[in-house]
């Protein structure tokens, strides 16, 4: 069936690189396209939950929370800036 679409200049350029690359008519690459992007849209991927344990870091002896400059200073030297 013909119809009229209207592409963006970026994903012309693109189908037509792929259409070139592997030697397949730009309309058959058009299609697949169509056909995966849909099938994505319709049934979308199932991720597993990420998730993550939280450790306790702890700081070190001798470093100070109270004056971050200064915490600066004694981690990244002097000249941190």
């Amino acid at each position: 069936m013909r119809t009229t679409l209207t592409i963006d200049d970026d994903v012309l350029d693109k189908a037509k690189a792929v259409a070139a690359k592997l030697q397949v008519p730009f309309r058959r690459v058009v299609n697949e396209a169509l056909r995966t992007g849909l099938q994505t849209v319709e049934d979308p991927p199932r991720t597993r939950p990420y998730h993550t344990r939280p450790r306790k870091m702890g700081l070190k002896a001798g470093r100070n929370l109270d004056n971050i400059q200064a915490l600066l200073s004694q981690i990244e030297g002097e000249d941190h800036r």
